[in-house]
C-alpha cells in the first residue's frame, strides 16, 4: 500500500462544507420570507418551479413519521465524515466529502430549529421538478458527493490518496 501523498486536505473539506451549507442556508431563509404562502414561481415553464414544502420525511416525502431517525442519520454522516477527515489527502475526496458533510449540515438545521420542534424540524424544500420531486440545495450537495463518492471508489481512489489495485488476472 502506497504512502499517502501531499497535504492534508481537511481545509478543502470545510471550505466545501461551509460553502455548501451557507447556500443552502441563504436559499431556505430566502425562499421561506419570499415564497411561503404564495403561489409558485415558474422557472423553466411548468418543468422547474420555486414553491415552500415542509418536509417531515425523507426523500419524496417517505417516512414522514420517521423524523427523528432522520435526524440521527444526519448526525452520524456528519460523524462518520470527520473521522474520515482525519486521513483525507485526496482533493477530490475532500470535495465530495465537503459537499456532503455540508448538506447534511444543512438539512440537520432544518431539523434541530424548526417547526415543530427540536429533532422534528421539517426540512424546507421549494425546487420543484414536474413528475420528480421537490426538493432542496442541501439535498442536491448531498446527491452530488454521494455521485463524486461512488465514481472515485469505482476508480479506486481512496480518502487517503491511494490507489487501491486490482488484482492481476491469473495472480493467486
Amino acid at each position: 500500500m502506497e504512502k499517502p501523498k501531499g497535504p492534508r486536505r481537511v481545509g478543502v473539506l470545510l471550505v466545501v462544507a461551509v460553502l455548501a451549507f451557507l447556500i443552502d442556508l441563504a436559499s431556505k431563509l430566502l425562499v421561506v420570507a419570499k415564497l411561503e404562502n404564495h403561489a409558485a414561481i415558474k422557472v423553466i415553464g411548468d418543468v422547474v418551479t420555486f414553491q415552500v414544502i415542509r418536509n417531515s420525511g425523507a426523500a419524496f416525502g417517505m417516512g414522514q413519521a420517521l423524523t427523528v431517525v432522520f435526524t440521527m442519520i444526519a448526525s452520524a454522516v456528519i460523524v462518520v465524515i470527520w473521522r474520515i477527515a482525519r486521513r483525507l489527502y485526496s482533493l477530490p475526496w475532500a470535495i465530495a466529502l465537503g459537499l456532503l458533510l455540508g448538506g447534511a449540515l444543512g438539512n440537520l438545521t432544518d431539523r434541530l430549529f424548526r417547526a415543530p420542534g427540536v429533532f422534528r424540524g421539517h426540512v424546507v424544500d421549494f425546487i420543484s421538478v414536474q413528475h420528480f420531486a421537490v426538493f432542496n440545495l442541501a439535498d442536491s450537495a448531498i446527491v452530488c458527493g454521494g455521485i463524486l463518492v461512488v465514481l472515485l471508489s469505482f476508480r479506486g481512489s481512496n480518502p487517503d490518496g491511494t490507489v487501491h489495485q486490482q488484482p492481476e488476472k491469473g495472480a493467486k
